[in-house]
């Protein structure tokens, strides 16, 4: 028949040189050569591990020590105010999230790979380190029943254990997402970015706002809210919130919402004057600087009732062991915490190397991650990545954007950041899957060429 005969007409046409048997052998002979310890092999993988040590002494001191250190000034003022917020999202003093923007950010200086991301606090790790650190030290625990009231208060011994308790398990989550990262690091798992695609991170991070907003919810309404973390703990959040609405504290309402005006207002200038500005206007650190006057020559606390920071102390904390007694109870979490870190550098660190003309390593990333965090835990810091604004991965998958997007999105909102990372990875991998092993077939009409291949 006319179909039978088309079939067996069919040609395909492959793409690519001659093997032959001199090829082969010289391939063969290069990579013994690569597993061959030399002196030049050596220096290369201390390059490799250090990549300060190949682009320090080229550094062009001309062309770029102006702009490195007005952007090194810019960033590091902006590290203030998130250090500060970030830690009280992690359930810490916020003074922890001062030493968190400090050790991370002069490790990876040595160890990154990537000339441009900013490492230090973020709200999406230090939403899933806070959800752990309440789950296991939550406020019921430290808390004294008053017995001529049903609501309980707290006396400063109670809230500084329940602070110390929490700051503990935030170092036992860092030191082992950080020993996790090194090990997938030496372990060439770099490769695993290929996997968490641009709409997957992007509905990610977009729930992760969503668990930001819910938490914040409480200090901009000045109520204290029970709260929640695990599965559904938005929902439970949101009406906790609003069951105590009536106690509104005002003055607390009218602060934030200046603040968030004035943080919205710069935002728009920047955007539309970028061009023209040599610098972005630091309003963060400008909103913290005149509320803190406001604060104190006011006494909000006492006259108001306004929740302050209080007293930050100074200097830095000498180095200390994290507690072993928790790693069982937080590995699953500090799991989900080191493949989410490394996502949002890995994303951050492509789109930067692709726009720039440089390449990053994924596996050197990791160790760079690791070395941070695993390090950083013995001078009581919690979990860093990337600051990022948008969210970037190298495509690998294709296809169904949307869906993982929205996969992404709702499991991350309704069952909390770390199990919803897992279905949106799962979807993903799914996604994966069904392309690989779905043929399609072209024609290729001027030719009468059909080719089969495989997405």
């Amino acid at each position: 028949s006319l179909h039978a005969d088309s079939i067996q007409r069919q040609r395909y046409y492959v793409d690519r040189p001659i093997y032959t048997q001199e090829f082969l052998q010289e391939q063969l002979h290069l990579r013994k050569n690569e597993s061959q310890c030399t002196v030049k092999k050596a220096k290369s993988q201390l390059y490799s591990f250090l990549p300060i040590l190949k682009w320090l002494p080229r550094y062009p001191v001309k062309e770029y020590l102006l702009g490195d250190i007005i952007s090194g000034l810019s960033t590091g003022v902006m590290q203030l105010p998130q250090g500060l917020a970030y830690a009280l999202l992690a359930a810490v003093p916020p003074v922890f999230g001062l030493y968190s923007s400090f050790y991370p950010v002069f490790l990876y200086t040595f160890f990154g790979t990537s000339r441009h991301i900013s490492i230090g606090t973020f709200a999406v790790i230090s939403l899933m380190i806070g959800g752990v650190a309440i789950r296991i030290a939550p406020d019921e625990q430290f808390q004294i029943m008053n017995t001529n009231s049903t609501n309980g208060t707290f006396n400063q011994e109670n809230v500084d254990a329940r602070d110390a308790l929490r700051v503990q398990v935030a170092v036992a989550i860092t030191l082992i997402s950080g020993l996790i990262q090194l090990l997938l690091g030496i372990l060439r798992f770099g490769f695993v970015a290929i996997y968490l695609t641009e709409p997957l991170v992007r509905g990610f991070t977009t729930a992760a706002a969503v668990h930001v907003f819910t938490s914040q919810l409480k200090y901009l309404l000045g109520v204290n809210p029970t709260r929640y973390s695990g599965p559904l703990s938005v929902i439970y959040s949101f009406v906790s919130v609003f069951t105590n609405i009536k106690t509104t504290n005002v003055a607390a309402l009218i602060t934030g919402l200046i603040c968030v005006l004035l943080l919205l207002g710069t935002k728009e200038i920047n955007d539309r004057f970028k061009n023209k500005l040599p610098v972005p206007i630091p309003m963060e650190i400008i909103v913290v600087i005149i509320s803190t006057g406001i604060s104190a020559g006011m006494s909000l606390k006492d006259t108001y009732g306004v929740d302050v920071v209080g007293n930050i102390p100074t200097g830095f904390r000498p180095p200390a062991l994290p507690d072993y007694s928790l790693f069982s109870a937080v590995f699953v979490d500090a799991v989900a915490i080191a493949i989410v870190g490394f996502s949002m550098t890995i994303s951050m660190a492509k789109i930067f190397a692709l726009k720039h003309g440089y390449t990053v390593s994924g596996n050197q990333e990791l160790i760079a991650l690791g070395l941070c965090n695993s390090i950083g835990s013995f001078f009581q810091t919690f979990a860093v990545t990337c600051s990022m604004s948008r969210s970037l991965v190298q495509e690998s998958t294709g296809g169904n954007t949307q869906a993982i997007w929205v996969v992404s999105f709702l499991a991350s909102v309704s069952l909390g950041l770390d199990y919803g990372l897992l279905v949106a990875v799962a979807f993903a991998i799914i996604t994966v899957i069904y392309r690989t092993q779905r043929f399609v077939l072209r024609s290729n009409m001027h030719s009468f060429v059909s080719i089969a291949h495989v997405e």
